[in-house]
């Protein structure tokens, strides 16, 4: 009876993250692609910039390039995982539980290190926001435009963050139900 209880609830989790784990990727492949079209140009007659970094990205902070790679990587693990635990709740003996168990572990260890760094943007973007809004009363209208242009970014970073943040936790509630049915 408890068995069928958990099984319902790691089903329940499954769905939850393949999709918040689905919408992670979305938002971060959109960020990346940003990040591609409108990054450093760097060719024959170009210099790099002074403040040059392999993961920079033209929207958010400095936190903003590791979030983004190791949300990417936890999301596509966590997809792997999603797809393993449905194989386990599918047949739901023990021949199945190791590889469940293993690909939800290192899925939420790596959404804990997204998780990290989604803390540390959100830290550095309320450090920035009274100098944000002090250098916007300086602006001409033309420069205004622009970053009301740069708005959906922010907006889109946010609820990525607030993902991977939740996903944390659903990922724990998930290897604990496939483990209590152990």
């Amino acid at each position: 009876m408890a068995g069928e209880q958990l099984k319902l609830i790691a089903t329940l989790l499954l769905g939850l993250n393949f999709c918040m784990y689905v919408i992670v990727l979305g938002i971060g492949g959109w960020a990346m692609n940003r990040v591609i079209d409108h990054g450093f140009i760097i060719g024959p007659g170009f210099d790099l910039p002074a403040h040059f970094s392999p993961i920079y990205f033209p929207m958010g902070n400095a936190a903003t390039g590791f979030f983004v790679t190791f949300a990417l990587i936890a999301g596509v693990l966590g997809v792997a995982s999603v797809i393993s635990g449905f194989n386990h709740v599918r047949f739901w003996n023990f021949d199945s539980l190791p590889a469940a168990t293993s690909s939800a572990t290192i899925a939420w260890t790596l959404t804990l290190l997204a998780m990290g760094f989604a803390s540390k943007e959100i830290e550095l973007q309320s450090k920035n926001r009274t100098m944000v809004l002090l250098t916007i009363t300086y602006r001409t209208f033309r420069r205004k435009h622009q970053l009301m242009i740069i708005q959906p970014s922010n907006c889109l970073q946010r609820t990525m963050e607030a993902f991977v943040i939740i996903l944390s936790a659903t990922q724990l509630l998930y290897i604990a139900a496939i483990h209590g049915a152990a």
